[in-house]
């Protein structure tokens, strides 16, 4: 498809949004519904999401139930995010009535990514949709088999003048950039993230970018120890280590080191067996060019436990590094894989700094309980979202808002933060016909002295 095509096909969409089409409530759940269709059954999307990612179904499932939920988050409180907000009208300019509406924005852009590449499309979709859009997807060509799936399901359930799914590669998503559409939303990586924004600034576009970063995670010396490992095992090895929320480093309190790492061990062990290779429910790297990437940082290095590599299923084995230095090449760039690099916690400050030193995260964790590290964390350091004495779970919640900061990213979405970004909030002021008071008007003689006290 040429740009022309592309440019023929936005039009049509966006002339459902201009001619007020997509207002009504009415209009607005009907698409989340027919959407809520498009995932079902939901046995092909598991198998197509364990074709390219080797997910096990109940993390496959993870993604479904989560647009299920933010489906019906929406369902719910669409009807009251609609009314209008009535807001207060300075004494001078009554009488008058104003208001705030959230208006749709028109045709908007989804670029998905491969790590999560049904939930991290298909829940901006839910948001733009109920905001009263429609949309233009981009699925990931590396997970061409969750992608094809999607878009036939799609292109069953949905008017193609709403939403309409474009398959392609890097080629395909730069001839989508160069289109204007009113918003476009990227969840990928820092250097493509300033690529979207780069090309988005040529036609004026507005941009959400969901990107990711080196999440820290510091456990102190009063946390629980066993728990602390079970949950960062879980978090950092979910889906082979491909999860933007998961804790990219562990700084650990010396004085409970030792048994923070044996009980790391025993929580693998537990999750996978003594041969995570042989279990059902350990992912594999998305492709060869990951694969290769992450093996390389793992050449010649000694680690902790894990290591092992196969190139023959993608597979990189769960492991655990020990890191002396911050310039060493696993703390240049979030490693995306099921890598984790352990450091040493010799106070919080030394942390703050280190922390504050790297460009903001996608999230901080804490565990152990003590509140002035808490409140010192909450206020020194920048992050999309902050958690303590857990990681990740933070992202399943639909009532709060998703996104990051700086490098992470620019805007948020999920719930009522996802209905905000995809709409307008546009300003409306209602005055009489029968009453126009002349203070306003030329010439204005010596009205200075009085409008001073009344426009303060």
């Amino acid at each position: 498809m040429d740009s022309g095509d592309f440019a023929s096909r936005i039009a049509r969409q966006r002339q459902v949004v201009t001619r007020g089409h997509t207002c009504p409530l009415a209009w607005r759940l009907e698409q989340l519904g027919r959407l809520e269709k498009a995932l079902q059954p939901e046995e092909d999307l598991l198998e197509a999401l364990a074709e390219d990612l080797g997910k096990p179904a109940v993390e496959a499932y993870y993604e479904i139930s989560s647009v299920y939920q933010e489906l019906r988050l929406f369902q719910r409180q669409l009807r009251r995010w609609l009314r209008p907000e009535r807001v207060s009208v300075p004494l001078i300019l009554q009488p008058s009535r104003a208001w705030v509406v959230a208006a749709p924005l028109g045709c908007v852009l989804i670029i998905g990514p491969w790590n999560y590449p049904l939930m991290l499309l298909l829940s901006p979709l839910v948001a733009a949709l109920g905001a009263g859009n429609t949309a233009v997807l981009k699925p990931s060509e590396h997970a061409p088999r969750t992608g094809e799936r999607l878009a036939a399901r799609l292109r069953k359930h949905m008017d193609g003048e709403v939403v309409s799914v474009v398959m392609g590669g890097p080629e395909t998503a730069q001839a989508l950039l160069s289109q204007r559409f009113d918003h476009v939303f990227f969840t990928g990586g820092t250097r493509v993230g300033r690529l979207v924004m780069e090309q988005a600034a040529k036609t004026l576009t507005p941009v959400t970018l969901e990107l990711g970063g080196k999440n820290p995670c510091l456990v102190a010396e009063d946390a629980n120890v066993p728990l602390a490992a079970r949950r960062i095992a879980w978090g950092r090895f979910l889906n082979a280590g491909q999860t933007c929320l998961a804790p990219d480093y562990v700084l650990v309190a010396s004085p409970v080191r030792d048994a923070f790492l044996a009980a790391l061990l025993q929580a693998v062990v537990d999750f996978y067996g003594d041969d995570p290779q042989a279990s059902p429910d350990f992912a594999r790297i998305v492709n060869d060019s990951q694969f290769q990437r992450l093996a390389a940082l793992l050449r010649e290095r000694p680690v902790l436990w894990g290591g092992h590599t196969d190139p023959t299923e993608r597979y990189i084995a769960p492991t655990v590094v020990a890191v002396e230095r911050w310039d060493d090449p696993l703390m240049e760039e979030e490693i995306f894989g099921p890598v984790l690099p352990i450091l040493p916690l010799s106070g919080l400050e030394e942390a703050v700094e280190a922390i504050n030193s790297r460009p903001q995260p996608l999230a901080v964790y804490l565990f152990g309980g003590r509140q002035d590290w808490r409140d010192h964390l909450l206020a020194s350091t920048r992050s999309g979202a902050i958690c303590w004495n857990d990681v990740v779970l933070q992202g399943g919640i639909p009532q709060l808002p998703f996104g990051g900061v700086g490098e992470s990213g620019m805007g948020a979405y999920h719930g009522r933060a996802g209905f905000v970004r995809f709409s307008h909030q546009r300003s409306v002021l209602e005055r009489p016909q029968g009453f126009d008071a002349p203070w306003r008007y030329p010439p204005y003689g010596n009205r200075l002295r009085w409008m001073k006290r009344l426009l303060r």
